[in-house]
């Protein structure tokens, strides 16, 4: 699927809806407009994935009557968010009316999980998705799985396709990527910009209670007063992402969990949305060659959309959360090129 090209995809083109041309519009409007959820109801079920011995992770199952026969969509959240995040709800509402079945999951810790794990969750922690992954494939007997992450959870997704390389699972058939953190460097540096300074401190007040729960439930493994002074992601990230991550320091961290170094090697067809105008996650490092050469990638970049936005300007009665629709229109492709 060759980035280049024309998109298989219909109507590509986004446009914003008219009160939210801005950036930051669509950023905040997107995280506060409600979702209209019907079809998770009843079919849902908690369930927990055991990627390492000791640690857990907290999914969202939500099965067709005929679960075996049908594909399967594992949703993958953004920093600090959830499996009951609006974009994570409204994806798997979305592929749950297309026929899919749906598996939302929290990253290690997220979703009021701290006690399932000792450790915290990093940027490029692709071992459980992966294990999610070959666990549907082999303990459930599904045959088509198609993955979709969000921001960070984009960055684990695409990483985590690069490193398959030309050897994924058989029954990983697709991935998608909304406005993913491809270049972790380039990332904290735009997010410590002063006009980003209402979400930088919303990040960082929740990276410390966080680690506030988890210092009293691991009380030996966590030190609480290394938070002193810790207000900006980049420092929390030194004092406890990147040690306890096995990582020298935020540097060395940001470098070596970027998806960036691995997309050349991705092997399965792979959409990404991205805002040009997205505040936090800059755009530039998806138009270098990685991206660009790749022709299993399909780049979806329109001028306006902020972050995980894309409120667009469809007529009342239709959805308006672009990215969304386009992530289940790509799988559904998918699914019916593989029967």
């Amino acid at each position: 699927m060759r980035a280049h090209t024309r998109s298989p995809l219909t109507e590509d083109t986004f446009v914003p809806h008219s009160a939210l041309k801005n950036a930051h519009a669509q950023t905040i409007a997107a995280a506060l407009i409600p979702r209209r959820i019907r079809l998770l109801t009843g079919i849902t079920q908690p369930r927990l994935f055991e990627p390492e011995p000791g640690i857990k992770v907290l999914g969202y199952c939500s099965w067709q009557q005929d679960r075996l026969t049908r594909p399967t969509v594992l949703i993958v959240h953004g920093m600090e968010g959830s499996a009951d995040s609006p974009y994570m709800l409204s994806t798997a509402e979305k592929a749950v009316s297309q026929g899919f079945n749906t598996v939302r999951i929290n990253i290690r810790n997220c979703g009021g999980t701290e006690a399932m794990s000792p450790t915290l969750y990093h940027a490029g922690m692709t071992e459980d998705v992966n294990h999610i992954i070959r666990e549907l494939a082999t303990t459930d007997g599904l045959s088509d799985i198609y993955v979709v992450g969000f921001s960070l959870g984009g960055n684990i997704v695409l990483k985590l396709a690069g490193e398959y390389g030309s050897t994924p699972p058989k029954a990983l058939r697709g991935i998608v990527a909304i406005s993913p953190s491809v270049d972790l460097t380039a990332c904290i540096n735009a997010i410590e910009a002063r006009s980003n300074l209402f979400y930088h401190l919303r990040f960082v007040r929740s990276l410390r209670t966080r680690l506030r729960r988890k210092a009293s439930l691991f009380p030996d493994r966590y030190d609480v007063s290394l938070l002193t002074g810790i207000w900006s992601i980049r420092k929390f990230d030194d004092a406890y992402t990147a040690p306890h991550c096995g990582f020298l320091d935020s540097a060395d961290y940001y470098k070596r969990a970027s998806a960036l170094p691995f997309i050349s090697r991705i092997t399965v067809p792979t959409l990404i949305i991205h805002a040009k105008d997205d505040p936090f996650i800059p755009y530039a490092p998806l138009e270098r060659s990685e991206v660009a050469q790749n022709n299993n990638i399909l780049l979806l970049a329109p001028d306006f959309g902020g972050h995980v936005g894309f409120v667009s300007a469809r007529p009342a009665g239709l959805d308006r959360f672009w990215a969304e629709a386009k992530a289940v229109e790509f799988v559904s492709l998918l699914a019916k090129s593989a029967q």
